[in-house]
C-alpha cells in the first residue's frame, strides 16, 4: 500500500498531478525511477478532514490496499477521503455511495478527473438498490453517521465483500446515542459485529482528530 509518512504527516502520490481536491498542500520531490531522476507529486492527507488519515496516524497497522483493489465506499460525501484512496488504488475502482444530491455534484466533479471513482447516488441502507451497479469488492469502507451504522455496514459486507477480505467502519458514538458514554456505545457496536460473525482485527481511537469516534478494522467470517 503506497502511503507516505514524513515529519509526522501522511501523504499519497497524486493521481492527478497539479490538481488539488480540498485545498490540501502539494509537495514535489525528486526521485530516481529506472535510473532516471523524475519529479513525483504528493498530496498531504489532512487527518482533521479524513477519519482514515487520523486512524493511520494513530497507528492503524493492518490495512493493506493493493493498487488494483475494487472498493465500496459508503458515505463518500464530497470525496476528501475517496480522493486519497483513489491515489492508492490507482489501477482499481472505487464505488462511491452518497445519499445527498447536492454533495454528489462535488463528488461527480472529482470523478471527472479520476477514472477510478464511480459515484453512485444511493442510500447505503438499501444496498440491494445498487446491486446491479456494484461488483464483489476487495475492501469496504463505511463512514455513515447514522444510528444503525453498524447494521448497514454488515448488510453491505454480506452482499458485496469477497471472502477473506476486510472492511473498516468509523463509528460516531453521538450519532448512535448522544445520551450514552461513548465507551459503552463502542462496546455495544463491537458486540453486534462479533455476534454476527465478524472478527475485529484492530481498534483505533480517532482523537485528537475526531471526538468520540472509533475505527474498527474487521474481517467477516463466512
Amino acid at each position: 500500500m503506497e502511503i507516505y509518512f514524513k515529519d509526522e504527516q501522511i501523504a499519497t502520490k497524486n493521481l492527478s498531478p497539479g490538481l488539488k481536491v480540498y485545498g490540501e498542500k502539494l509537495i514535489v520531490e525528486n526521485q530516481i525511477v529506472d535510473e532516471e531522476e523524475v519529479e513525483v507529486e504528493y498530496r498531504l492527507w489532512n487527518p482533521y478532514r479524513s477519519k482514515l488519515a487520523g486512524a493511520l496516524l494513530n497507528g492503524l497497522a493492518n490495512l493493506n490496499l493493493a493498487n488494483d483493489y475494487k472498493i465500496l465506499y459508503l458515505g463518500a460525501s464530497t470525496g476528501t477521503t475517496v480522493s486519497h484512496i483513489s491515489d492508492i488504488v490507482y489501477n482499481g475502482l472505487i464505488y462511491a455511495i452518497e445519499f445527498s444530491p447536492i454533495t454528489m455534484r462535488k463528488l461527480t466533479r472529482l470523478a471527472d478527473n479520476r477514472d477510478n471513482i464511480a459515484p453512485i447516488l444511493a442510500d447505503a441502507n438499501k444496498p440491494k438498490s445498487y446491486m446491479n451497479l456494484v461488483e464483489k469488492v476487495d475492501f469496504l469502507y463505511c463512514d455513515v453517521a447514522q444510528p444503525n451504522q453498524s447494521e448497514l455496514f454488515m448488510d453491505n459486507i454480506n452482499l458485496f465483500l469477497k471472502k477473506k477480505a476486510n472492511g473498516l467502519i468509523t463509528i460516531k458514538s453521538r450519532s448512535i446515542d448522544v445520551s450514552k458514554n461513548p465507551k459503552k456505545v463502542f462496546k455495544e457496536e463491537e458486540k453486534k459485529l462479533l455476534e454476527n460473525g465478524f472478527k475485529i482485527l484492530e481498534k483505533i481511537k480517532l482523537e485528537p482528530y475526531e471526538k468520540d469516534h472509533l475505527a474498527l478494522l474487521v474481517e467477516k467470517i463466512f
